[in-house]
């Protein structure tokens, strides 16, 4: 069992050296972006050559790539048109693979548009959308006109002075590429868009800053940037071969010798993700993508004799920090088994605090100063945001470690992209609109480390180590918090009574589609009418009870085994603990009576007989045998009370007994973990995760039972 101990510590210890890498490229990285004096002095004398130049402005390219964006489609198509910019000079590809609604939206907004004279064009590909969105922009290059393209997603709201405040930056022959700042429509909605406002936000001021300009590899977000055509050309074009298009084509950019640009002060509105299922996805496609191009370009980056060698180490390090994931969940399952077997972490006293502080100096501490420095006065409010960040980043990285060894395993590399709802103000509703997804079998993995995460403090309190419980119970809020939601986010609510069909796509608006419901402004466009029936609500109330039910059902589960954890670990890890603490007493003991004083209580708390190691069992675990010993020990302390206190046989005797104690405590210690996974233990986890399963089941049928009334109605 030591061999085991140690073979733990050596991972635990190993693993947590990496993922401090990763948090020192943090640092690099915060360093870069508040010194990157080249990013300052190029961007200003380009600035002040575009002041003071007479330039034709040069034909740019719009490309829209849409796929069933019913809800958004409307509104970023009529803000694209109010683009500021002379309409002989813009070209507007809107790259539609829906298969719903969507399509006869667009082509009523395409028809509206061309009347005024826009150059607007709909393409549409066949119904197996080859390549997903990177195959719908290659197949848009075939017939762009312009000079520079312009990429927007579905959920984007370029401002009217866009392209006017960007493209006089591309008089430098070097910039291929100019990525603007993402900003956030719906930010303040809850506290899953506050936690992605402030990552996002990280990202672009100390990431993408950093490295603009620099000789770092700066990547392309996907939306809010242009490109020049002759460069995304030179690069190889948009490939399919990872779900990162934009990622991949930026790095074979710069491997060309293309430079990027990153305007902070240009920002680009966009809808975050307000469900956390469509936020998880998101994840799952970015960590996943991120590993496969590290897979495809790795090679090329570290051969190529032109990059700097901390270019390679930081480009490597940007494509393969999703692998903090497993590294993190491998530290959080292998602590607590530490912890239970009392391994030695640290030899003084003052080392658990000193580690602790320094994990909370560089990463929380680190954090909270960036944000200070970057925000000014408005820093509490992104600090809280940061709170927010804590717990999704933890339980996010669930969903991210099956998203990297999803990577790492040949399959099918499917493009499933996140559904936006049209939402920007704590008003607007979701829960009944299309799009909606349901968990997935995530959900219980995450239930799972919530579980063991709560099982983890109580280890870490009755192990004598409670000063660990604090860091724990922040991670497993993290896991508790994301699986909660995402069942939580599963169901449905009541809809609102709208009697009308009456709408219009046609009236644009920089911050919303301005779509006029009967009367009434409604912040999304759709491409029905919203009848709602008397069936159709009593169908909607069912689901919404028989949605209720079932939740309350899984947290009473969810509790229930929380109870019989607790209970457990009293009736059977405890009472072994305790032991082994009345055993320590007694090899410290200086006299026979004292001794025997503490072996008896310990020898009354353990098993009288059975062995807990079932798989392959063995002497030093057995209880009978254990039992025996200590009986003998306390007989011998009867005996050697009667000899010469201080003579040689009284010493010789109580150092043999000293040592007979410690071989009871190391084989108590090799026992302790299996009492964990005793059979009662298991059956009952077997039990008990069969129920949750049936329920998700249950829940997921009921979803899905109501979702073709509901549309039948």
């Amino acid at each position: 069992m030591l061999g085991l101990g140690a073979f733990l510590y050596v991972m635990f210890v190993s693993v947590a050296w990496i993922m401090t890498l990763y948090t020192l490229n943090f640092y690099y990285l915060s360093y870069h972006s508040l010194h990157n004096r080249v990013h300052l002095k190029r961007k200003n004398k380009l600035r002040a050559l575009i002041e003071s130049a007479t330039h034709e402005m040069p034909v740019v390219t719009v490309q829209l790539p849409i796929y069933n964006e019913k809800y958004v489609a409307a509104r970023l198509i009529n803000a694209v048109c109010l683009l500021d910019y002379p309409t002989n000079k813009l070209e507007i590809q809107i790259l539609d693979d829906s298969d719903d609604e969507t399509f006869q939206l667009i082509v009523r907004l395409v028809s509206h548009y061309k009347l005024r004279g826009l150059d607007i064009q709909h393409f549409r590909r066949g119904s197996d959308r080859v390549g997903y969105k990177a195959g719908a922009l290659k197949e848009g290059m075939k017939y762009a006109k312009g000079e520079l393209i312009a990429i927007f997603d579905a959920d984007f709201i370029p401002p009217p002075s866009f392209l006017k405040q960007t493209v006089g930056y591309f008089l430098d022959k070097r910039i291929g590429m100019i990525q603007c700042r993402w900003g956030h429509l719906n930010e303040g909605y809850s506290s899953l868009t506050e936690a992605q406002a402030i990552s996002l936000d990280l990202h672009f001021l100390i990431e993408q800053r950093a490295k603009s300009l620099t000789h770092l590899f700066m990547n392309f977000n996907g939306a809010a940037g242009i490109w020049r055509a002759s460069c995304i050309l030179d690069a190889g074009g948009w490939h399919s071969s990872t779900l990162v298009e934009d990622l991949d084509l930026s790095f074979r950019a710069q491997l060309k010798g293309w430079k990027s640009l990153f305007l902070e002060n240009i920002v680009v509105e966009g809808e975050l993700p307000v469900q956390m299922n469509a936020a998880k996805r998101q994840q799952f496609r970015w960590a996943k993508g991120s590993i496969q191009v590290a897979m495809k370009l790795s090679g090329y980056i570290f051969s190529e004799k032109n990059i700097a060698t901390d270019t390679k180490i930081q480009a490597l390090i940007q494509l393969t920090r999703h692998l903090v994931h497993p590294l993190f969940l491998t530290q959080f399952l292998i602590f607590p088994i530490l912890l239970a077997l009392n391994y030695n972490l640290y030899t003084v006293n003052w080392a658990p605090i000193t580690g602790i502080m320094l994990y909370v100096l560089t990463g929380p501490a680190t954090y909270i100063y960036m944000i200070k420095r970057i925000w000014g006065d408005e820093w509490k409010r992104k600090a809280r945001q940061y709170l927010f960040l804590i717990f999704f980043a933890t339980g996010i990285s669930v969903n991210n470690t099956v998203a990297v060894f999803d990577a790492l395993a040949p399959g099918k590399n499917e493009f499933l992209r996140t559904p936006k709802f049209g939402v920007i103000s704590k008003e607007d509703e979701w829960r009944n609109k299309e799009y909606v997804l349901p968990f997935t079998k995530t959900t219980l993995l995450e239930i799972f480390f919530g579980i063991y995460g709560c099982i983890s403090i109580f280890v870490s309190i009755f192990s004598r180590n409670p000063i660990f419980a604090p860091i724990i119970a922040i991670q497993t809020i993290g896991f508790i918090y994301v699986a909660y939601f995402s069942i939580r986010h599963s169901l449905t609510k009541e809809q609102p009574n709208y009697m009308t069909n009456h709408y219009d796509v046609t009236e644009p608006h920089p911050s919303a589609s301005n779509i006029t419901w009967n009367g009434k402004i409604n912040t999304t466009a759709v491409a029905k009418s919203l009848i709602t029936t008397s069936d159709r609500n009593s169908t909607q109330i069912g689901r919404s009870l028989y949605g209720k039910l079932i939740m309350i059902g899984i947290l009473g589960i969810l509790a229930c085994g929380v109870m019989l954890v607790y209970v457990g670990y009293q009736n059977a890890i405890y009472p072994l603990d305790k032991a082994m603490g009345y055993l320590s007493r007694a090899e410290s003991s200086q006299t026979p009576a004292m001794m025997a004083g503490y072996l008896e209580p310990a020898k009354l708390l353990l098993p009288s007989h059975g062995n807990p190691v079932w798989s392959f069992p063995n002497p030093r675990t057995d209880f009978g045998l254990i039992q025996n010993d200590l009986q003998a020990m306390i007989q011998r302390t009867n005996a050697l009370s009667s000899v010469e206190p201080n003579s040689a046989a009284y010493n010789t005797g109580l150092q043999d007994l000293h040592g007979s104690i410690k071989i009871i405590e190391s084989n108590l210690e090799e026992a302790t973990p299996y009492m964990y996974v005793s059979y009662t233990n298991v059956l009952l986890g077997v039990l008990w995760m069969g129920i949750i399963i049936l329920l998700f089941a249950a829940l997921r049928r009921g979803r899905q039972k109501g979702r073709v009334e509901y549309e039948n109605t």
